[in-house]
């Protein structure tokens, strides 16, 4: 009888340790994919020349990152996170405060770099994002569609690029 309660009283521990990590997975999650389409944000801001619009969101993401619960992570993903997401926040800051908008987009490549490496390590996203390559910036962003929206050259050259990978929804 004494092995019985043992036995279930392990099982019972066992099954909400399983439960908050669960929880704490998800909700980081959630924050992850709030960082993500803050991301988006920016990117058709600066793909549609929005250079004021710009500013507006690059600070949107900044917050959005701080609302990350990194603490919730295991620990070899709350230490990436925490370098990744600095090389973000630095460049959405350099970027916010840029007075020109060819100096957002060069802030904006410093911010793509670090945000394809994250979703790829922790494997976030909800939905499919395509990481897309333009041959005239040498460089590469994130898109939540399949279709050409280069924020590095905006109205000139909309369409430069192309696909380069394509990230499945976890």
């Amino acid at each position: 009888m004494i092995i019985m309660k043992k036995i279930f009283l392990f099982i019972a521990i066992l099954a909400i340790a399983t439960t908050k990590i669960s929880f704490a997975q998800s909700k980081a999650d959630g924050a992850f994919n709030q960082v993500l389409t803050a991301y988006f944000d920016l990117k058709n801001a600066l793909a549609s020349d929005k250079k004021d619009l710009a500013t507006a969101k690059a600070k949107a993401l900044v917050v959005k990152i701080d609302a990350v619960p990194h603490k919730d992570l295991p620990a070899d993903q709350h230490k990436f996170w925490m370098e990744q997401s600095t090389l973000i926040k630095a460049k959405a800051k350099e970027l916010a405060n840029a007075k020109d908008i060819k100096i957002q987009r060069k802030a904006f490549e410093g911010i793509s770099y670090p945000m394809i490496k994250t979703l790829r390590t922790i494997k976030f996203n909800t939905s499919t994002v395509y990481v897309q390559h333009c041959p005239m910036a040498k460089a590469s962003w994130l898109n939540e569609k399949e279709n050409i929206e280069n924020p590095y050259y905006g109205s000139m050259m909309f369409e430069c690029g192309d696909v380069a990978e394509t990230i499945k929804a976890k």
